[in-house]
């Protein structure tokens, strides 16, 4: 009869067999990173808003309509999103799953899942406005995670997982679209330099409780530019649908100063590997030149008119007037980028950041 130990080895080996070794960069020998786990919001969300009382959501076509499948898992996005590609660029699996996924099964748990919640920001006020998992609430979700994969491996292997793992942190542009330029809650308070400060002070924060937690290897994805969103465009950038600065100029403000304290957090934290990975200018450069790139449109969204459809107002009555090719589109939505977008985008982040994990 097998020992815990031997069923133990049976188990990993099984789930290791079944991932995809398609890592387009080598790592250094002997080094392997057993699991990745992403938390954020919306651009790496593969569905655990899908239970919640919420309209930050989009399991329903057609979002998912070139998803394996063509199912609709909660993705923001026609395909998959940064946190899949990731995944399957270090050879774990190629795709994410969502940690309230009920049909996980032990292998899945065992090589990472996202705890990421569609329209939640490093402000607690941004969850709490769309009724969705705020950052607090994704790390208490991990503490369970490790509890359920403790009870199923053992401590050791857990610790494993947890220490040597690839953590993905991506969120923020909630904070900025819905919170501080959409309600006078924050803007009344703060302008926008100091709820910048404040955007970067609850981002160290997070950062330092998932180390505590046990995280040692993070990439913390910056805010993207906001004010050229498609939805952004069409609601505060004038009957030209110019990109909207002020939140353009927020983005950019929060991404010096998260990235100071990043620079800080690594000098004070034992062993952390903590990675600061700009999407903001290789994302504007996608949409100020889309062509290079393969893209015709970088102003509206593939869904319906592409000018405002996002999670609910993106749904099958806008068939008709959806795109049928998205790759031509930088955005598949009027918020969320399209899978294409996301392939060039964590392409350029393992060509530029890959070695700073080692």
């Amino acid at each position: 009869m097998p020992t815990p130990s031997s069923l133990l080895v049976i188990v990993v080996t099984l789930c290791l067999l079944g991932s995809p070794l398609v890592a387009p960069f080598k790592l250094p020998r002997n080094m392997t990173l057993p699991a990745v786990f992403a938390f954020g919001d919306s651009i790496i969300d593969p569905g655990n808003n899908n239970g919640l009382l919420t309209v930050a959501k989009s399991n329903f076509h057609p979002y998912g309509r070139d998803f394996y499948g063509r199912v609709a898992t909660g993705r923001f996005s026609n395909g998959r999103v940064p946190s899949d590609f990731l995944a399957e660029a270090i050879g774990v699996k190629d795709t994410l799953p969502a940690y309230l996924d009920p049909s996980l099964d032990t292998c899945d748990l065992l090589t990472g899942v996202s705890f990421a919640s569609g329209a939640a920001g490093y402000d607690p006020l941004s969850a709490q406005l769309a009724l969705v998992f705020s950052m607090s609430d994704q790390l208490n979700l991990f503490r369970e995670y490790i509890g359920k994969i403790r009870a199923e491996v053992g401590d050791e292997r857990t610790r494993t997982i947890i220490s040597e793992s690839l953590y993905v942190v991506c969120t923020g542009s909630n904070d900025i679209t819905n919170t501080y330029f959409s309600i006078p809650v924050r803007s009344f308070v703060y302008d926008i330099p100091s709820y910048a400060g404040f955007i970067a002070e609850l981002a160290s924060e997070f950062l330092q409780e998932l180390y505590g937690i046990g995280a040692r290897r993070i990439g913390v994805l910056s805010l993207p530019p906001a004010g050229c969103l498609p939805s952004q465009r069409t609601i505060k950038g004038g009957t030209d649908r110019d990109c909207f600065e002020p939140a353009n100029r927020l983005a950019s403000l929060a991404n010096s100063k998260i990235q100071s304290k990043i620079r800080s957090l690594g000098s004070n934290l034992l062993d952390a590997k903590i990675v600061f990975l700009d999407i903001y200018y290789p994302l504007m450069n996608i949409i100020q030149h889309p062509a290079p790139y393969g893209f015709t449109y970088a102003d509206v969204g593939c869904c319906g008119t592409g000018k405002i459809e996002v999670s609910v107002l993106c749904n099958n009555f806008d068939d008709p007037s959806t795109c049928k090719d998205a790759k031509e589109y930088v955005f598949w939505d009027s918020y969320h980028p399209t899978e294409a977008t996301y392939r060039l985008l964590v392409s350029h982040l393992l060509d530029k950041y890959a070695h700073e994990f080692y």
